[in-house]
């Protein structure tokens, strides 16, 4: 993880959800939102700046796992030193491939 993402990670006091953004990944992609936020905490963590989708706000793109083993892509973003999760779903078959293979070189 870049160096830059990474303190601003650290940086961050907890997580800010949007009420109807709260709920809409559980409905849309069965993700809940505490999910979301055990795969900030799991290790391994793979972070990337997600310039294509950074128009108005800087966004980022998380691979990670829950406590339970499930593997999460996860788009964010930081405002106020609180990371604000945009949308959450289950990896795809390229992103878990990404993450096995940083997994076994990590």
């Amino acid at each position: 993880m870049d160096k830059i993402i990474k303190q601003l990670l650290f940086n961050c006091a907890g997580f800010e959800w949007d009420e109807n953004n709260k709920y809409k990944n559980s409905v849309k992609h069965q993700v809940h939102y505490i999910e979301c936020e055990e795969a900030f905490f799991n290790e391994p963590l793979i972070v990337y700046f997600d310039k294509k989708h950074s128009e108005k706000e800087t966004r980022f793109y998380l691979l990670g796992h829950t406590n339970m083993s499930r593997s999460l892509f996860i788009v964010f973003t930081v405002r106020n030193n609180k990371i604000r999760v945009i949308s959450a779903r289950d990896m795809n078959k390229k992103e878990k491939e990404i993450y096995k293979n940083y997994e076994k070189n990590s």
